[in-house]
This record gives structure tokens, sequence and C-alpha cells, in this order.
């Protein structure tokens, strides 16, 4: 499933709790369009066309990838990487210094869960046999970014959560 999400700022939005928020695996932050990525939308989206949408994936295959993300072989120590880096974003927890001081809520295990699925699907398509830290670090900004929220130091101090996630990598 994919949804998109307003700036809570603009009239009419309301923020999803946080249960809601952490059902979805990635927050992607996308940008305004350029100025010709724009005029392409305008043009695409105003005329009359009759578009033909084209199957480029059937159900089975779909699901046969979804299969194949899980079969993929992952080492322990990635493994342990993913939880700890989930479990340093919890003020409180052991090694969490960084959450203590500019956290007031972190994630939870379906950050670790989708930190392994996302590195492994990082790594296939990266065409490497087996995801290693540095896929879970590729993965880290989307899937932890809406799960962790900010204590009123980090607002004051302008650190954004992608601040804070790089410093946990770090």
């Amino acid at each position: 499933m994919l949804a998109t999400q307003n700036p809570i700022e603009q009239e009419g939005t309301y923020p999803l709790p946080e249960a809601q928020l952490d059902r979805f695996m990635f927050n992607i932050f996308l940008d305004y369009p350029t100025y010709q990525q724009e005029v392409d939308i305008v043009k695409n989206t105003t005329a009359d066309d009759v578009l033909k949408v084209t199957k480029v994936l059937t159900a089975e295959e779909i699901i046969s990838f979804q299969h194949l993300v899980r079969r993929v072989p992952i080492a322990d120590n990635v493994v342990e990487y993913a939880v700890k880096l989930s479990q340093a974003t919890r003020p409180g927890a052991q090694g969490s210094a960084i959450a203590n001081e500019f956290l007031e809520w972190g994630a939870g295990p379906r950050a670790s869960q989708y930190l392994v699925l996302g590195a492994k699907c990082n790594a296939l398509l990266n065409g490497k046999y087996s995801p290693d830290i540095e896929d879970v670090q590729a993965v880290a900004r989307p899937v932890l970014r809406h799960r962790i929220v900010r204590n009123f130091k980090a607002e004051a101090e302008g650190m954004t959560v992608d601040n804070i996630i790089d410093r946990l990598i770090a």
C-alpha cells in the first residue's frame, strides 16, 4: 500500500497516531518537482488522453518477489546491528545517549523487522547475495523517521529526525 501525507501545518490534515504510522514500512520524503517535471505533470494530467495501463507484474510474481526477499540469508551480526539501531532510539535503553537527549519516543520491534527486510531488498537491488551493515544504514532513514518522536530540546535546537538518525548511525 502506498499513501501520501501532506505537511501537518496544512489546513485539513491531521497526524496519524504512532500506532498507525508504525504499520508503514518506509517514510520516503518527496520534495516539490522541478519546473520541467511539474510542466510534464500538468500536461499529462489535464489532457483528455485515454491512457492504457499495462501490467508489469502479475500478483503471483509480486508474491514470489516477497518470498525471495525473505529467503535472502543474513548474518547474525547484521540482524544484531539492526536491533541495536532500533533500540538506540528508545530513551532509557542501554546505549541510547542520543535518544535520552533528543527523543521523547523511540522505534519498536517492527522497526527492527523492517530494517532487516529493507536491507535484504537493498542488497538484492544492488546485486548482492546477502545484506551487510551498510544495507541496514541505507534504509535506516525511511524506516525510522516516522517511528521516533523528538523531544522539546531537539526541536529547540533545530535537530531534525534525519539528523538524529544520522547521529545514531555514526
